[in-house]
């Protein structure tokens, strides 16, 4: 078994953007798998649309309340742009 290294990422589309005042909440679904991942506090000022190219880290955790990988997502730059726990 491969095992997924903390500099890995994965290329991802996006598939939802969700617009409110100060943040954008952002669906990627991961082109090898079809897993999707949502982001609730991407910088609302940032130009990210349905159909944009972004790329997924994941790292695994110690257990925290049933979740085990800290998933981040990234810019074609390598920026990070937000995390959440899956």
């Amino acid at each position: 078994m491969n095992e997924i290294r903390e500099v890995d990422r994965f290329e991802c589309r996006v598939v939802n953007v969700i617009k409110n005042l100060m943040w954008k909440g952002v669906t990627v679904e991961e082109k090898g798998t079809k897993g999707r991942v949502y982001f609730s506090r991407v910088n609302g000022e940032l130009d990210i649309n349905h159909g944009d190219t972004l790329y997924i880290g994941v790292k695994p955790v110690y257990e925290i309340e049933g979740k085990t990988m800290e998933v981040t997502l990234y810019d074609a730059e390598n920026k990070k742009l937000d995390w959440t726990l899956v």
